[in-house]
C-alpha cells in the first residue's frame, strides 16, 4: 500500500462510515536504512476538526519474525517515555500536530527493527480513521575504505621513505656478504685467520741474501770461495 492508496482508504472510511467526521492518516509504505543509522518514520494526518490538545498519536510495532503488534510510543500534548525495552532511549518525537505531522525518529537502528510500524491518530471528535503502516528494512552496514587527507599524506610520505630504507638495507647486506678481499677493516683490526698470514709474510721478507764479489781479486785467480755471502735485512737490500 502506497501513500496515496492509504489516504484514499481513509477518505472512503470517513465518507461511508462516520458521516464525514473522521481522521485520514498516511505514511510511506516502505523505508530502508543502514544498520546503526537514524531513520524518520513519517506519519501525516488530516482532520475534519481543528487540532486541539486532545489530539493523540500511537505508534505500534510488529516484528518481521511474527507476533502481535505492540504499542511502544504515545503522544498526547507531550511525548510519553518509551517503556518498551526494544525501543527505550531510541525514539524521539519529530511531529508537529498543528501541521498535521505525527512523525517520530528512530535512532541507532538494528536488524531487530525489521518489521511493520503502524501510526494511528485521534483528534476528538474525529476518533475514527485508518491506520497508516510502514515496513522498515534495516540492512547490514557495509565496510568501506575511504582515503582521507591524512591517509593520502601518510601514503605519500611513508611510502617513499620505506622504499629508500629497504634499498639502503639491501645495499648494506650485499656489502657485508661480499668476498673477504673486498671487505674493509680498520687499520688496527685483526681478523681471525689473518694474523698467521701476516706473521708469515713478515718472516718471509725479513731477510735476504746478497752475494758480493771481493773487489781485490784478479779474474785469472777467480775462485768461487772468493764470494762472500752476507745476510742483511730487507731494508738494507
Amino acid at each position: 500500500m502506497d501513500v496515496n492508496r492509504s489516504a484514499f482508504k481513509g477518505l472512503l472510511w470517513c465518507v461511508f462510515f462516520t458521516s464525514g467526521l473522521c481522521m485520514s492518516v498516511w505514511s510511506p509504505a516502505e523505508v530502508s536504512v543502514v544498520s546503526g543509522s537514524a531513520v524518520s518514520l513519517s506519519c501525516s494526518f488530516s482532520s475534519s476538526s481543528r487540532v486541539t490538545s486532545l489530539m493523540s498519536v500511537d505508534w505500534k510495532f510488529k516484528p518481521q519474525s511474527g507476533g502481535p503488534a505492540k504499542l511502544f510510543f504515545h503522544f498526547s500534548s507531550v511525548a510519553y517515555p518509551v517503556e518498551d525495552e526494544r525501543f527505550r532511549g531510541r525514539v524521539k518525537w519529530a511531529g508537529s500536530p498543528s501541521g498535521g505531522d505525527a512523525s517520530i525518529l528512530l535512532l541507532n537502528t538494528t536488524q531487530t527493527d525489521n518489521g511493520t510500524f503502524s501510526c494511528s491518530v485521534r483528534n476528538p471528535p474525529d476518533i475514527q480513521g485508518n491506520t497508516a503502516q510502514t515496513v522498515l528494512t534495516v540492512t547490514p552496514q557495509r565496510v568501506s575504505l575511504t582515503l582521507t587527507d591524512v591517509g593520502v599524506l601518510l601514503v605519500c610520505v611513508v611510502g617513499p621513505s620505506a622504499l629508500v630504507t629497504l634499498l639502503l638495507l639491501s645495499r648494506i647486506c650485499c656489502c657485508s656478504e661480499g668476498p673477504p678481499a673486498l671487505q674493509h677493516h680498520s687499520p688496527i683490526e685483526v681478523i681471525a685467520g689473518e694474523e698467521y698470514f701476516y706473521t708469515q709474510t713478515q718472516h718471509k721478507h725479513s731477510a735476504c741474501c746478497c752475494y758480493f764479489k771481493d773487489s781485490e781479486y784478479d779474474e785469472d785467480d777467480y775462485m768461487p770461495d772468493k764470494l762472500h755471502e752476507h745476510t742483511i735485512t730487507a731494508s738494507q737490500c
